[in-house]
């Protein structure tokens, strides 16, 4: 299986996605090559680091990190 890199254009990636729907090319495995024990690893840290980084802190940093969330949201 040839890797390749996924489009950026919209046409293009809506073409890879009817390919591999349809069983024309393969898709790609985004942890092929990579140590499996540390994919789990590297997973298991990134769900509980939001809970960790959250219970750490004040109601009051929680609420201006919303808002500074919001408005970065609304801006773009």
């Amino acid at each position: 299986m040839a890797k390749y890199k996924r489009p950026k254009d919209t046409n293009e990636l809506a073409k890879r996605i009817v390919d591999i729907a349809v069983g024309a090319i393969e898709d790609i495995d985004p942890n092929a090559g990579k140590d499996a024990a540390a994919v789990a690893l590297g997973r298991k840290g990134g769900l509980k680091g939001g809970k960790a980084r959250a219970s750490s802190m004040t109601a009051k940093q929680r609420q201006e990190i919303a808002k500074k969330a919001a408005r970065t949201r609304w801006e773009g």
